[in-house]
Parts: structure tokens; C-alpha cells; sequence
């Protein structure tokens, strides 16, 4: 190779780089400032934390793990609904289940049984059933039934139970212990004056005594307190009037009546069956006996009687003349 070869393929070292250059740049990296890294804060921030106290709340977490999967369902549940025809389908299905349920044979009621009823009280029951037997127990409103059966005057009490295959009822009828005469007719009533029944006439029941006047069936237990008083006169006696609706006045064969006080009735009607025994005070011709005064009791003698007593009474005035 020739030296001009040599020469033109050698590369010439770099340059030095000037002072000046050098002075610049470490001038200009003083003047920089230092880059400092950045720490990052640990705490949350004020929302986060906020988020999070609210998320730890009892009712909070409720609500997201129960109230909206609630709600969720229910809303869905609601516009499943919201169809008529699905609606219809699923009443007319509920329907035929309860039928089919009810009417099985194990419910099926077939018979009647009444028992301490009389023939009218039977017959007035067998035809308040609400339905015609057989019929499931199911169609059969015990309670109501109940109640309208209650509602007869001669019915006191009444039990209802359905037993192998039939309904049972056992009534407690009213006893009649009274005979109350009015305008109206001839009604029986039981010891506490409620209406059992009526009476044609007063030979369908003879055995039973008579009251009469207003306001006589609301004081029955007196009555037969003095009925129960005057047992050696019951012979005698025709029945008992309340008069003024506060008192009573007993009535007897041959016209006779005795006045009884408001108060202390069976006392002074005491005091009269001793008089007769002592006396034999009602064989004589009175017409009315009143002991309405405790202190003096008075007679009001008949006609014949009081004719007698003028007589007698001629008679002295004529002697002491």
C-alpha cells in the first residue's frame, strides 16, 4: 500500500474538549435544582374513609346482603305477576287444590245428631243447616251455626262437635217454670224470666203457675219466691199480678186478693200463712187482705160479710138504747 493510501484511510483523533465547555456545564448543574422523591401518604383519603365507616354500619350491610337480593326477587316476582293470565293460572290452580283437599272422604260430613232437643227444637235446627248433608266439615261454620241456634227462646245452651263422619249437637233446653199472661197471649217463661215458648191455652200447661201484669217477666225470680212462700194456699191460689211493676198482688179463689208490699214481699206473705194457721184468717168473707203495712194489716170484708157486720153493729146500738 502506498504512503498517500495510508494517510487518507487513518482517522484523526478526537478534540480535546475546551475549558470553557466544561466550566459551563458544571456552572448550570449547580444551579439545577435537586430532584427529591416523592414519599406516598398511607392513610386513606376523607371519602375512603368515610365509604368505609358507612360499609361497617349493621344496617348497611343488612341492606346489601339481605334488603336487595329481597328487593331484587320481589321486583321480579312483581313483574312475573304483572300478567293476568299467569295470575288466573295460579288462583285457578290454588282453587282446584283446595277443593280436592277438602272434599277428601276423611272430611265428609253425613249425618245429623241431635240430642236433648225437643220435636219443635229439632226441627227448627235440621232446618238452619247451612248446607245439605253430605258436605265437607270444611263448608260448615260450627260458630255460626252455633249462634243461630242460640238465638231460639227455648234453647239455654248448645254444643257443636263433628265425630266420625257426623255432626253432633247437644242442646240444653230452657226449663218453663212461669206462665205469663198479656195482652198479646199466654207466654212461658223460664226461673230468670227469658221466653222459652207460647202458649195456645193455659190447659196445654196447667201444672205451671200464672203471673200477669206489665213488667212481670223481668221479676220472675220473685215470683216464684213467693209462690214457694204460699205452698200451704198454693191450692187456693190462682196466680200472682204485678202491679205498678214494683209489686205484687196474689190472687185467690172466691175473689180474694192479698196486697203484698214493694219491699219484704215473702215476709208478709209468711206472716199471712201463719195468720192462717193461727186463725184460719182466709176462710173468712173478705175480698182483699193488705199487708203492704207492716204495722196493720187491713181487711176489706165482702158484701155478706159486711152486711152481717151492720147488722151486728144495729143490733149493739139498739141494746145500749
Amino acid at each position: 500500500m502506498s504512503d498517500f493510501d495510508a494517510v487518507s484511510v487513518a482517522r484523526p483523533d478526537p478534540a480535546p474538549t475546551p475549558p470553557a465547555a466544561a466550566a459551563r456545564r458544571r456552572w448550570f448543574a449547580r444551579r439545577a435544582p435537586a430532584v427529591r422523591a416523592v414519599r406516598r401518604d398511607p392513610a386513606p383519603s376523607r371519602l375512603a374513609y368515610r365509604l368505609h365507616r358507612l360499609w361497617l354500619t349493621p344496617a348497611v350491610r343488612g341492606l346489601a346482603h339481605v334488603g336487595l337480593p329481597v328487593l331484587a326477587v320481589v321486583a321480579a316476582l312483581a313483574l312475573w305477576l304483572g300478567d293476568e293470565g299467569r295470575r288466573a293460572a295460579i288462583v285457578a290452580q290454588y282453587e282446584t287444590l283446595r277443593d280436592d283437599f277438602q272434599n277428601r272422604p276423611e272430611f265428609r260430613v253425613s249425618l245429623l245428631r241431635i240430642e236433648g232437643a225437643s220435636a219443635p227444637v229439632d226441627a227448627a235446627i235440621r232446618s238452619m243447616m247451612p248446607v245439605k248433608l253430605p258436605a265437607s266439615s270444611f263448608a260448615l261454620d260450627l260458630d255460626g251455626l252455633r249462634d243461630m241456634i242460640l238465638r231460639l227462646d227455648a234453647v239455654a245452651g248448645v254444643d257443636l262437635v263433628i265425630r266420625a263422619g257426623q255432626l253432633e249437637v247437644a242442646v240444653t233446653e230452657r226449663v218453663p217454670a212461669v206462665l205469663w199472661r198479656r195482652a198479646a197471649g199466654i207466654e212461658m217463661l223460664d226461673a230468670t224470666g227469658h221466653r222459652v215458648a207460647t202458649l195456645v191455652a193455659r190447659e196445654g200447661r196447667a201444672d205451671l203457675p200464672l203471673i200477669a201484669g206489665a213488667g212481670a217477666d223481668r221479676a220472675v225470680p220473685e215470683a216464684l219466691a213467693l209462690l214457694a212462700a204460699a205452698e200451704p194456699m198454693l191450692a187456693r191460689t190462682r196466680g200472682l199480678v204485678r202491679v205498678g211493676e214494683r209489686r205484687w198482688d196474689m190472687v185467690l179463689d172466691r175473689g180474694q186478693r192479698i196486697l203484698l208490699p214493694e219491699t219484704g214481699a215473702v215476709a208478709a206473705l209468711q206472716r199471712v200463712v201463719a195468720l192462717d194457721r193461727a186463725e184460719e184468717i182466709l176462710a173468712r168473707d173478705f175480698t182483699h187482705l193488705d199487708m203492704r203495712n207492716e204495722d196493720r194489716p187491713t181487711l176489706r170484708l165482702g158484701a155478706a160479710a159486711l152486711e152481717q157486720y151492720r147488722q151486728i153493729k144495729i143490733r149493739e146500738t139498739r141494746v145500749v138504747q
